[in-house]
This record gives structure tokens, C-alpha cells and sequence, in this order.
């Protein structure tokens, strides 16, 4: 039986999935039709394909913070499909933290595997709506509302967006 993690843990833990789902909701909400299919070179996968990967990824987490260390790839290629897989995937995930099943050691690993790499995947998905034509309005995170549990894709409104480029020199 894994052992729990302490609470500080499990509330860093599922603020951290908080936090990824806000930020993946502010990404994939309202994004131009063909999106999707959007190609950002031949060699790169396209935006449903991105968001497949984090559904598997996603999935992958649950099952590591239940103790198995499977990998199991499940994407469509239907946007809508893959959106409710990725959000599902990590309300369940942020269901199994609350339920303090993981130990130590699968926190770590979820932190350095799966969530990371989600997060990564989500900065991609920013980066192909601007080369889109849909750019994701900068925003000052650390004012956003987020908030243990809240991991769909209705998310509270930006705390405080703003134009341009905050690492600009002016």
C-alpha cells in the first residue's frame, strides 16, 4: 500500500494541477477554427495531436500516483474529444492527490515526468496560436485566481492580462 504524502505536499501537489489546468484552460478556450489541424511545420505534430499527448500524459499521472507505472497512448484526432479527455484526466488525477495516495517518491515522480511535460506542451500550444494569427494575451500569473480542485476547462477570468511583452526593455 503507497504511503500518503504530508498535507503541505498534497496542497503543493494539487495546486499545481490547479494551476496547470488554468493555464491550459486559457490556451485551449476559444481557439480559431482549424486550429486544430494547424501545421507549424512538417516535422512538428499539430495542435490535436499536442493535446492528445497531454490527455495521455495526464492519464499516465493517475495511474502513477496509484502506484503502476504504465503508459498507455489513447488520442483521437477530435478536438472536442481530446479537450474533455485532458480535463477529465485531471480531475481525476487531482481526485487521487486528494485522496493522498501517492507517496514521496511517485510525487516527485509526477512532478519531473507527466506534470512537467504537460506544462511544456501547453507553452507549445501558445506558441502555435500566435503563429496562428490567435495569440494568448500575456497575463500576470502570479495575480490569477487558481484554486486546489478548479481543474476544468471554466476557469476564473485573468487576474490581470496585459499588451505587449513584459520582458521588452523599453
Amino acid at each position: 500500500m503507497p504511503t500518503t504524502i504530508p498535507d503541505s505536499t498534497q496542497s503543493l501537489l494539487r495546486h499545481l494541477i490547479a494551476t496547470l489546468a488554468y493555464r491550459a484552460a486559457k490556451v485551449l478556450r476559444d481557439v480559431p477554427p482549424g486550429f486544430a489541424e494547424y501545421s507549424g511545420g512538417a516535422t512538428m505534430r499539430v495542435p490535436v495531436q499536442i493535446l492528445a499527448h497531454m490527455g495521455d500524459l495526464v492519464g499516465w499521472a493517475g495511474r502513477m500516483a496509484k502506484g503502476e507505472q504504465l503508459w498507455r497512448p489513447e488520442g483521437t484526432r477530435n478536438w472536442d474529444t481530446e479537450l474533455r479527455r485532458f480535463f477529465d484526466g485531471l480531475a481525476h488525477l487531482d481526485e487521487i492527490i486528494a485522496s493522498k495516495a501517492p507517496g514521496e517518491d511517485a510525487t516527485k515522480l509526477l512532478i519531473q515526468g507527466p506534470l512537467a511535460d504537460t506544462l511544456t506542451h501547453v507553452g507549445q500550444l501558445a506558441m502555435l496560436r500566435g503563429a496562428a494569427g490567435a495569440p494568448v494575451r500575456p497575463e500576470s500569473y502570479p495575480r490569477a485566481e487558481i484554486v486546489a480542485g478548479r481543474v476544468g476547462l471554466d476557469q476564473a477570468p485573468p487576474g490581470r492580462e496585459f499588451d505587449g511583452d513584459a520582458s521588452a526593455r523599453v
